[in-house]
């Protein structure tokens, strides 16, 4: 029976690593190739110094996150999925859009001292909330839908509400910023 003897060479092979391919440098040599680290003269220098780091980091994440890069992109914003749920939003001019505008003219209105502008306003604000919910709704269905139809293995839980949500958004103020322009084909 020779099986303890092949199973102790496998072990034994299994157990060493794979060499690196080169030669370790000698210690002359490999702290030649080291740069010096120039440490800050004092701590106020060295925070600023950590600031400054970090403060170009943010600004390069932030401008990639604004281009739709995925890695750059908060989680709730990743994947194939809502990346369609964008585009399609992107693609249409709806009436969700102008919603912030409509706000503005109804707190104007609201402050207004007129009884019959006073009898109008509740009447405009549920129709407009009726008609954006009708929207949303279609909206998120729509996206579902083709989420479901492009990328089978895609999940498509919270995919209406983000529809809904971006589709509120003023155009210029959405983030990650609109890839297509209205009325491109998706």
């Amino acid at each position: 029976m020779g099986a303890p003897e092949e199973d102790a060479t496998s072990a034994a092979r299994s157990s060493v690593t794979a060499g690196k391919g080169r030669p370790t440098p000698k210690r002359s040599e490999a702290e030649r190739r080291r740069r010096p680290y120039a440490a800050p003269a004092n701590r106020k220098a060295a925070n600023q110094e950590y600031r400054d780091r970090q403060r170009g980091e943010r600004s390069r994440r932030y401008a990639a996150m604004q281009r739709g890069e995925e890695w750059a992109m908060p989680a709730k914003d990743r994947g194939p999925g809502r990346a369609l749920a964008r585009d399609y939003v992107d693609s249409k001019r709806r009436f969700s859009e102008y919603y912030m505008y409509g706000l503005i003219v109804l707190m104007i209105l609201v402050f207004l001292r007129n009884p019959l502008v006073q009898s109008l306003v509740p009447g405009i604000v549920i129709i407009i909330v009726l008609v954006m919910v009708g929207e949303g709704l279609f909206l998120g269905r729509k996206v579902r839908g083709m989420v479901a139809e492009r990328y089978p293995g895609e999940p498509t839980r919270g995919l209406a509400m983000y529809s809904a949500m971006r589709a509120i958004q003023i155009r210029r103020l959405r983030m990650p910023k609109p890839r297509v322009k209205p009325g491109d084909a998706i």
